[in-house]
């Protein structure tokens, strides 16, 4: 079985290209700028006796000095997000699982490949269930954000992503994706789906003094799809 691998050149892909810091990268994930971190650079962790060692990060930043996060670090980011959803995430059996499924499916950036949302990620996620002793329903319950969570990514004909809607707030449930991040448009930035317009300038001119009617007036939106601009800029 040949090896599934990321079909990009680097200087031509701009999914792989640094264009992001770690702090727009956990504000646009919804995620705490410290958890983005020990994700792509690594924690200590202090054990019996008072020894404290390192563990390593679950997948590498696009750019180490300054750290930066390319659209691939996103994803990434994203998925784990799920296992982060319901209970903290185990850096260890993290690391553990996705060598698990890698080495049994020859799968290179198994964070990366949209066999995830099949038999790939259904092993790595039993895997690290059994790791961190997760009870039936325990990892029923994480299937079910899981799948939530690779619903929001689009993949292309290499089988790895093109586009991502991330979650509105850090709380959000809704199944409504009107914001999108495509590193092709507005420079990876946000923007909103059906104007095309960055959530970062929503929310500027909203706190300019403009009114939510008179915008989506002058974008042709819905007011629901300003206000949630706006939620997505402004949640903490």
């Amino acid at each position: 079985m040949k090896k599934q691998t990321l079909k990009q050149e680097p200087a031509t892909d701009l999914r792989g290209a640094p264009a992001y810091s770690l702090v727009d990268g956990a504000r646009y994930l919804k995620l705490p700028a410290p958890t983005l971190r020990s994700w792509v650079v690594g924690r200590p962790y202090p054990r019996a006796g008072g020894k404290v060692v390192r563990f390593q990060p679950l997948f590498s930043p696009a750019s180490k000095r300054p750290i930066a996060l390319s659209f691939w670090n996103l994803i990434e980011g994203h998925v784990l997000r799920s296992l982060r959803t319901d209970h903290g995430v185990s850096l260890k059996a993290v690391r553990a699982a996705i060598a698990y499924a890698e080495r049994e499916f020859e799968i290179e950036a198994l964070l990366l490949s949209k066999r995830l949302s099949t038999d790939a990620g259904q092993l790595f996620l039993e895997h690290y269930g059994h790791l961190v002793s997760l009870s039936a329903s325990g990892q029923l319950a994480l299937r079910r954000v899981f799948d939530d969570h690779l619903k929001r990514v689009v993949w292309d004909d290499w089988q790895f992503p093109v586009r991502l809607y991330p979650f509105v707030s850090r709380t959000s449930d809704t199944v409504a994706n009107p914001i999108v991040i495509d590193p092709a448009i507005a420079f990876g930035r946000p923007i909103l789906v059906r104007a095309g317009v960055s959530t970062q300038a929503i929310a500027d001119r909203i706190d300019a003094g403009e009114t939510v009617t008179a915008l989506a007036e002058d974008y042709g939106l819905e007011p629901s799809e300003i206000e949630q601009a706006v939620l997505y800029e402004r949640a903490a």
